[in-house]
Order: structure tokens, then C-alpha cells, then sequence
């Protein structure tokens, strides 16, 4: 997809030393950022989805529709009769990370639910796995949990040829509210449908300024068409790009977290919506991108010593600003 500025070199001696100088890595991000930076109070919100979603939309932020909520297990009793209406949903964990627990339902065949993949269950299944979301299963702390059901989102017309397995999304990576870094999610046959890297997804870094594509990588390795449409990555163009950067930084105002991730899902009828907060992304995003957080985040800090306060559209202009000025050396 083309060399970018400051692009990670293709010879191993000279990655490594280009890692070295622009790489963040997880030590650091935990003890310079994380532990710094994100109050424990604030993790605490953002690692509870539901009490996030609420946050969000008390601030006039788009959120998928919460269809049910179960927080102990007599309310299971009662969950098929709340959704028996819905023919597409998403169980989820409300105080899960990274995809896991997460069922993707797409639709109905009589009295069973077809997953993205294609695979039934049963209503016993449904609720097995409801009950090992309350059982903890799937949480942060592996501690008792909630079972949310919301709205299925659906890709926008121009991303539904990069995702036939399920929702693509867009992280988009904040310092003190000043988008940073952006990258496509999308999911895979491998990755049962979750945009998740993790899994199997694909990561396109995206140009902050433009939203064109730069790079991809799918389980670490570099990409150039998506392995199950074989489609070129390159070719992709995200609608309403300036909205999904500047919702991202909206988000700092509701939970000011020094150190964000925010997941954005291009929905077919609402837009730019946020699917979740996420205290401590990951640096995967480095390699979707080719760049280092590490020159950003310190031109980031020069430009922000004089401690003026900055509004959302002014962090956008400043995150990109420092994008196009080519901070790459540490």
C-alpha cells in the first residue's frame, strides 16, 4: 500500500533499531500511560460496558440500543421472552475485553439462533452461555458479571464487501483526547465475525489526516487482500471520516482518560456509533500502521506543556497536525 512516513523498515537489523526508538512498548505503556495517566475510577467506568453506554448517551453520543440486561441469574429465566422479538442481537459481557464471550446472532431458523458463522444453537445454549457470562467467565477479574443484549450494528454499504463475516470497526487511539492513531478492524471466517486481531481479524492502518488505507497486518503478518473476498485493502474508503475522528475525541469530555481506545462501528443507518471504551488498547496499531506511538506521544507532550484546555475539534486538528509533521524520531 505504499511507504508512509517513518514507516518501519524492511531489513530485520534496521527494524530493530527502528523499533527501539519509535516503538511503545507494554511496560511502558502500563507504567508511563496506564498507571499515570487513567485514574482507577475511570478504568472502573470504562471497563463496565453498560455504565459506559449510559455515561456516553447522557452526552448525546450515538451507542448501540440496549435490548436486555441480566444481572443475576433468576433474570435468565425471563431473557428469551425479552428478545424473542429480535432476529439479529449480540450477547455480550458488560466487563469483558478483547471479543471474548461475545455471541453474534445473525438470525433465526425456527426455534434456534444462527450465529454469524452459520452454526445453531439451542435456547439451552443461549442461556449456558449467559450463565457462564454471570459466573464471570469472560470478565477482567473473573468476578460475577452481567449479560447485555444489544443491537446488532451493520457495516455501511461501502465497508459490507470487506466484512461478510460481521461488523468492521475503527479504533482510534487518544492521549489526553488527541487522536493519535487509527485503525480498520476487520473481521474474518477465522475470527467467527469479532473484529478482533487477536482472533484472526485484519488491522488497516488508516491515514489520521485522510482516512485512506497505509498498511495491514493480519496476525502479524503483512496483508493486501482480505482472505476470504480477496478483495485489495488499499481500495477501501471510509465514509464520514472526519465524524469518526472527531466522535472519538468527544468521548475524552465524558470519561477523561489520558490513554483511550475507541472502538467506532460505521453503522448502515445510524452512522458513526461507539461500540466501546477501552482503557488499555493495545499497540498492535503500531504495526497496522508502520509508525511509532513513542515520537507521537512526546511531540504530543511539547505541544500540550503549556496546559491549555482544548476542545474536540481543537484536539483533532492537533492529532492530525502532528501526523502530517512527520514526528518519527524519538
Amino acid at each position: 500500500m505504499g511507504t508512509e512516513v517513518g514507516a518501519a523498515p524492511e531489513r530485520w537489523w534496521e527494524r530493530v533499531r527502528w523499533l527501539r526508538r519509535n516503538a511503545l512498548g507494554l511496560n511502558r505503556r502500563n507504567q508511563d500511560l496506564v498507571l499515570r495517566h487513567n485514574p482507577p475510577r475511570l478504568i472502573g467506568l470504562v471497563d463496565h460496558k453498560t455504565r459506559t453506554k449510559e455515561l456516553l448517551a447522557a452526552q448525546g453520543i450515538t451507542v448501540p440500543q440496549t435490548y436486555a440486561r441480566c444481572t443475576r441469574t433468576r433474570d435468565l429465566m425471563n431473557l428469551e421472552g425479552q428478545i424473542a422479538r429480535f432476529a439479529e442481537f449480540v450477547v455480550k459481557p458488560a466487563c469483558g475485553a478483547g471479543g471474548e464471550g461475545v455471541l453474534v446472532i445473525a438470525g433465526r431458523d425456527g426455534d434456534r439462533l444462527v450465529k454469524v458463522s452459520g452454526a445453531k444453537l439451542t435456547r439451552r445454549d443461549l442461556l449456558a452461555h449467559a450463565a457462564d457470562i454471570l459466573g464471570g467467565a469472560f470478565s477482567l477479574s473473573r468476578a460475577r458479571d452481567e449479560v447485555l443484549v444489544e443491537q446488532r450494528l451493520r457495516p455501511d454499504a461501502s465497508l459490507a464487501p470487506y466484512s461478510p463475516s460481521g461488523v468492521a470497526d475503527l479504533r482510534v487511539l487518544l492521549a489526553w483526547g488527541v487522536p493519535l492513531l487509527a485503525m480498520l478492524r476487520l473481521p474474518t471466517h477465522a475470527s467467527e465475525g469479532r473484529a478482533n486481531l487477536h482472533m484472526g481479524g485484519i488491522g488497516v492502518g488508516m491515514d489520521l489526516v485522510t482516512g485512506v488505507p497505509r498498511y495491514a497486518v493480519c496476525r502479524d503478518q503483512p496483508i493486501e487482500v482480505h482472505p476470504d473476498t480477496q478483495r485489495a485493502l488499499c481500495e477501501m474508503r471510509i465514509p464520514h471520516w472526519q465524524d469518526v475522528v472527531r466522535l472519538a475525541s468527544r468521548t475524552y469530555d465524558a470519561v477523561p482518560l489520558g490513554y483511550l481506545g475507541v472502538d467506532i462501528v460505521i453503522d448502515d443507518r445510524l452512522g458513526p456509533v461507539i461500540l466501546e471504551l477501552n482503557a488499555r488498547p493495545g499497540l498492535s496499531i503500531q504495526l497496522a500502521n508502520r509508525r511509532g506511538l513513542r515520537p507521537l506521544l512526546a511531540a504530543l507532550e511539547r505541544e500540550l506543556a503549556a496546559g491549555r484546555a482544548l476542545d474536540a475539534d481543537e484536539r483533532v486538528q492537533l492529532g492530525m497536525a502532528l501526523n502530517e509533521s512527520g514526528a518519527d524520531e524519538a
